[in-house]
């Protein structure tokens, strides 16, 4: 099996691939009791319990610049999985391993997830060693294109479909200076799919790194205890390793690149008073969460170490606690305590609840098969599909079912795939998030979830459509559920939707470099609605006489302003309150298309109510109402003081103090409203809800009004935005 940028897969024909050796996310719990007879239950052996306890199935997340796909190239080396270091935007121009799309060396992002695998060798506290399988998944949040930050969460389906199938992750926060930054939405993505997570707070050696205010941060912005379970030894350029609170040693990074690891009993003694104070503040965190630890804390007792670790391990897991790692990968300092720290606290497979929907998943070996496929990548011998087994086994011959598509694929040259482990498979027909079974269950896991497109763009050919401008689009479609194609029925072009303009901008060059086909676009196109501000009766008569049978139809009703469900997501309904009278079940086929009279664009948050009506013995029909409905809809409509609605943005924007006046300008000549802005050191940080057709662009204008210059390394102005 050929591994291509040391994780993306490229391919045997009809094999399958483990990126791990065995992880799972689901736990041994029993069934509730029922009246209809319960599923069968299966027990993790001595086998499975021995596979699954040094197993992690992680993720590295972050946002804008963070360094993770940094960290996450460290870890290989250190790990042994690749031979040298290679930055994101490297001298060498090579790039990071991870990254090993052209396009993603070439901009220094990461647009796709990229999945691989690496083994650990803990050192515990008594100078034993232990070995970990590690599963690696560097997810995309968002991204800075060259040195400065291009806007949205273009890319978030790379994060919900990674996230979906991790039992752990590593929260990188982009550097101690700038702080927790909108790190809120990769919060609230780990907390959709509870996953746990150990927070890291990347270079230290920046001047002015304050980990502490990041740690406040943590715990007023991302509502969850946390606390250092490091402090930094040096600042800035002097930093050179960190003292570990929890078993009361230093921890030093010598040699090239920091390979050798030396810890030191003593602590350097310009840095015990912190250290001590830091002790004590990371007990006390803990003390509001494990009882055992507030007992002790009552008593004036101090607990153990063990007592330390194994409390932040419980309700680490449980989502009431995270600790704090403290780091620079650039500088190749305090990775590997990192490391550590994902062996010691984070959760192996076992440990996890994972739900079906309809009953929860055991990750023992002679369970029946449920594997979830997360993600596909087309390669020079078809789709490759990646794929998360939760319980049971594929073996040798094993022939799997499609529960989606109740299709099944007849896997050839594979020797096992356990429980948890994470692998790689050619010759499948799936889409993302489709589940397979071994053909005697009808289990069906949850999938991602899936944000709603929010900007679109007409494409076409430049000059004769070829059949690989569909070819492409379909790839891309299957993908990426947050990629849509459609056909505009009245300017019969072909619009494409997406997360942001990045995210178009990137399927434009992909067509181009990989299918050959040179596509023009359109100005992006926002998806705006129509909707209503009171209620608006009518009384309608459709009449109309053509010679021979014509058409007549009487509606009466209103509509009115309607809130959306928040059980179903609607915001519009059709409701009919006829109870008897001049009517004829030929009232019911009313028209219900949902477009507005103002703008022509959908329409939102309108409830049509028809409570009477007429018809004519010969000359009412389906069609007749129909009509009628459409004119009753567009008077009342007229009369309801009809509105446009638009996307409303949340944007976040870091730039230099110095240009506070330049950039909050900025955001009010695009009819930007300023809700919060927050000066600290040399940058301030402004939160703006900005009307998504204003933001197009936005990131050119925030690097000229900040002054950016070509590739100095510096950052000028970034900013993220998410729908509001």
């Amino acid at each position: 099996m050929l591994v291509r940028g040391c994780g993306r897969l490229s391919p045997l024909l009809h094999s399958l691939h483990p990126l791990g050796r065995a992880a799972s996310a689901a736990a041994a719990v029993a069934a509730k009791p029922q009246e209809t007879p319960a599923p069968p239950q299966y027990k993790l052996t001595e086998k499975d319990i021995q596979r699954l306890t040094f197993q992690r199935n992680i993720g590295v997340s972050a946002h804008i610049d963070s360094g993770k796909t940094t960290l996450t190239e460290r870890i290989l080396y250190y790990t042994g999985r690749i031979r040298d270091i290679h930055e994101v935007r490297g001298r060498d121009a090579v790039g990071a391993k991870m990254d090993s799309m052209d396009l993603e060396r070439e901009k220094g992002i990461t647009i796709q997830s990229a999945a691989t695998f690496c083994d650990w060798e803990t050192t515990n506290v008594d100078g034993s060693k232990q070995k970990y399988a590690i599963n690696i998944i560097d997810t995309q949040v968002s991204v800075s294109h060259g040195m400065k930050c291009v806007g949205h969460v273009d890319f978030t389906i790379e994060v919900e479909r990674a996230l979906r199938v991790l039992d752990g992750a590593i929260l990188v926060l982009w550097g101690a200076v700038a702080g927790v930054q909108p790190t809120t939405t990769v919060d609230r993505q780990m907390r959709r799919y509870g996953v746990p997570r150990i927070s890291f707070v990347n270079k230290m050696d920046r001047p002015g790194a304050n980990p502490w205010r990041i740690v406040s941060q943590i715990r007023s912005k991302l509502r969850i205890p946390a606390a250092a379970v490091q402090i930094p030894i040096g600042v800035e350029d002097g930093f050179k390793g960190v003292v570990d609170l929890v078993h009361w040693r230093a921890i030093y990074n010598e040699g090239q690149k920091g390979v050798d690891v030396v810890i030191s009993d003593e602590i350097p003694a310009d840095v015990l008073s912190l250290a001590q104070e830091k002790r004590q503040e990371l007990i006390e965190q803990l003390a509001e969460v494990d009882e055992e630890i507030g007992d002790l804390v009552l008593e004036d007792l101090p607990p153990s170490n063990d007592q330390i670790a194994d409390a932040i391990k419980a309700f680490h897991h449980r989502l009431k606690f995270s600790p704090v790692f403290l780091g620079s990968a650039i500088k190749n300092t305090a990775v590997q305590p990192l490391l550590d720290g994902v062996c010691a606290y984070l959760p192996n497979p076992s440990q996890l609840e994972v739900v079906a929907h309809d009953t929860f998943r055991f990750s023992a070996a002679d369970a029946p098969l449920v594997g979830l496929a997360f993600k596909l990548e087309e390669g020079r011998f078809g789709q490759l599909t990646y794929m998360r087994v939760y319980q049971g086994s594929l073996k040798k011959s094993n022939l799997i079912y499609n529960r989606e598509l109740g299709r099944s694929n007849e896997m050839e040259d594979i020797d096992s795939i356990g429980p948890g482990e994470i692998c790689a498979i050619f010759g499948v027909e799936c889409s993302s998030g489709d589940t397979f079974t071994d053909g005697s269950t009808s289990f069906s896991m949850t999938s991602m979830f899936v944000p709603e497109p929010v900007i679109s763009l007409a494409i076409r050919a430049n000059g004769i459509e070829t059949p690989n401008f569909s070819r492409a689009l379909n790839r891309f479609k299957k993908e990426d559920p947050t990629f849509r194609v459609h056909m505009d029925q009245e300017s019969k072009e072909t619009i494409i939707s997406g997360m942001g303009e990045l995210h178009l901008e990137i399927y434009v060059e992909r067509m181009r470099r990989e299918y050959n086909v040179d596509c023009v676009t359109g100005k992006p196109r926002v998806a705006f609605r129509e909707t209503i501000s009171k209620r608006s009766d009518f009384v309608y008569v459709h009449k109309k006489q053509t010679g021979g049978a014509g058409q007549y139809a009487k509606v009466c009703g209103y509509i009115e302003p309607m809130e959306m469900d928040p059980e179903t997501g609607k915001d519009v309904a059709f409701e009919n309150h006829i109870m008897g009278g001049d009517h004829s079940d030929e009232l019911y086929p009313c028209d219900r298309k949902r477009i507005g009279t103002l703008t022509g664009n959908p329409i939102s948050g309108v409830r049509f109510v028809l409570t009477d009506g007429g018809y004519h013995i010969v000359d009412s029909s389906e069609l007749a109402f129909r009509n009628a409905t459409i004119g009753a809809f567009r008077e009342a409509f007229r009369g309801a003081n009809a509105i446009v609605l638009e996307p409303i943005m949340k944007v976040e924007v870091v730039a230099p103090s110095e240009f506070q006046s330049n950039v909050i300008g900025g955001l009010n000549t695009r009819r930007g409203t300023i809700v919060d802005s927050e000066v600290r050191d040399d940058e301030f940080t402004a939160i703006a809800e900005v009307a998504l057709n204003e933001m197009f662009g936005y990131s050119n204008q925030l690097r000229g009004a900040t002054q950016g210059k070509g590739n100095v390394v510096v950052f000028s102005g970034e900013f993220s935005m998410e729908y509001k």
